[in-house]
């Protein structure tokens, strides 16, 4: 899941980057009609995938088609708000882009309604007592009607997992449905007939035009960063400005778009087994729709902050505040392990919620910062080429988590294992430690079902897995911090000819 979600990224910001220019020539009505067929369409192709099992279909269809609806999507409202709003360009940026953010609160209630709706729990075979299971090769196996089928043993945890929890034992492989297929079929004709109906509603106001009573601010009243001339596209490609503000999108973006799409497994990771009456399935679900919501509210309240403390002020906001919360959450998981207690849940919300403000905010404000810089003519295009940024951030997020976490998943599997009786071992998962590789690599010995039988007293080490991938954001979130303190005004050699008046 987070490698198709990977692909859906890089394909939106080279869509964006395509689109960018494109949205100068072609206008955003263009633009938003065919992001409505891409994304759309995208989740009708993915839905076929899960249907037929064709993994490259969910890749081509949600990935690569929906990705480029994602970005010529994301890029099309923005330039046109600026135009609305040249007085309040934080502002305007913000309330285009809160609805990026703030989708999932509509989203995510709708897709986990269709979700139950079409859901079919898989055949149970009952307790783990009453089924003679094999282990080969890593999988378990039963024997059903003189034929051994492959099976799964779902245990406490993995309950609190399940769409429609059910009793603890044996379930059998490909039976039942995840309704995802036809929740993606019905997602997708519904974001095509909203998206189509937002894009013909489109309207950009005459060359020249401005708000009533307001007039250009003179150089003195602008400040040093807020430019009144403008820079070609192509032009804002030479100057150490554009690739400054791509790496503070980048690394910004990479801080937090890891975390995000690893959110719900997050929480539940770190606070499920020692809050596990608070932190459930629903609880999860709450977390990513609270998730959208400070996402989107950031996107608005940091980019029209901008437009009063200046948007390198905002984003040294960013940078420091989210250096010290990203550091400070292995210190709430290692207490929460070590001690139970709301306390540090409510802390970990709290901080969470703070990082997604500063996440959706710096979205909201870089296009703002970009026609600050380098002014608003072309501001839809370079920030298109800008949101390369974005696809880079989307391979390189999720794969420090993913990579970050199966490292620590090794390294406690390991440890739990050196402190679990053979006997123990063989008579969980039908294997001596020979076959731990298989195990581990089939997903048939997990951490869950390693504390099982440990001895009393060993620590759950789940919350601690996110713990270096907390260390590493705080690390990129410096380097974004140096570049943003370095940004200064663009040489006038790239101008263009002509002052905007």
């Amino acid at each position: 899941v987070v490698w198709v979600f990977t692909v859906a990224i890089v394909s939106l910001g080279l869509a964006a980057a395509f689109a960018g220019k494109w949205l100068e020539e072609a206008g955003p009505r263009k633009v938003g009609v065919v992001a409505a067929f891409c994304w759309g369409g995208g989740y009708i192709v993915g839905s076929l995938g899960i249907l037929t099992h064709q993994l490259w279909l969910l890749y081509l269809g949600y990935g690569v088609i929906g990705g480029c609806g994602l970005g010529m999507g994301y890029v099309s409202p923005v330039s046109t708000l600026i135009r609305w709003f040249p007085d309040r360009r934080g502002m305007a940026t913000g309330m285009a882009i809160m609805g990026f953010g703030g989708g999932a609160m509509i989203g995510t209630p709708m897709k986990e309604f269709f979700i139950r709706m079409f859901y079919r729990a898989p055949e149970y075979l009952g307790n783990v007592s009453d089924v003679n299971l094999v282990t080969e090769a890593g999988r378990r196996f039963a024997e059903i009607s003189g034929t051994l089928q492959e099976v799964v043993v779902i245990g406490a945890a993995e309950v609190r997992d399940m769409t429609v929890p059910g009793p603890e034992g044996i379930y059998l492989v490909d039976t039942g449905a995840s309704g995802v297929a036809e929740t993606f079929l019905v997602i997708g004709l519904i974001y095509l007939v909203v998206m189509l109906i937002a894009a013909f509603s489109y309207r950009i106001p005459s060359e020249g035009w401005r708000p009533s009573g307001w007039k250009e601010p003179s150089p003195e009243e602008r400040g040093a960063l807020i430019s009144s001339h403008d820079v070609h596209i192509n032009e804002a490609l030479k100057t150490r400005q554009f690739y400054q503000l791509w790496i503070v999108l980048c690394f910004n973006v990479t801080a937090g778009i890891g975390v995000l799409g690893v959110a719900r497994t997050m929480i539940t990771e770190i606070f499920g087994s020692s809050l596990p009456h608070i932190v459930d399935t629903a609880f999860a679900a709450t977390y990513v729709v609270m998730i959208s919501a400070f996402n989107m509210v950031g996107r608005f309240i940091w980019a029209s902050a901008s437009d009063f403390i200046g948007r390198r002020n905002t984003y040294w906001i960013f940078f420091l505040l989210g250096i010290v919360l990203y550091l400070s959450i292995p210190v709430a998981a290692q207490q929460v392990s070590a001690s139970p207690s709301m306390v540090w849940l409510v802390y970990f919300y709290a901080a969470t919620m703070i990082i997604f403000t500063m996440y959706g905010g710096g979205f909201a404000t870089i296009p703002a910062y970009l026609a600050d810089i380098f002014g608003t003519k072309y501001v839809g295009g370079i920030h298109g080429r800008l949101l390369t940024a974005w696809s880079t951030a989307g391979v390189l997020g999720p794969l420090a988590i993913t990579s970050l976490r199966q490292n620590s998943v090794d390294n406690a599997i390991k440890d739990l294992v050196e402190v679990i009786q053979p006997t123990a071992f063989q008579a969980q998962f039908g294997a001596g430690f020979d076959q731990l590789e298989a195990l581990v690599a089939s997903n048939t010995v997990t951490i869950s079902r390693l504390m099982e039988i440990v001895p009393d007293g060993t620590i759950d080490p789940t919350s601690s897995l996110y713990n270096s991938t907390m260390i590493l954001m705080a690390v990129l979130l410096a380097i974004a911090l140096v570049s943003n303190a370095l940004m200064r005004p663009v040489d006038p050699k790239h101008h263009l000819a002509e002052t905007r008046v």
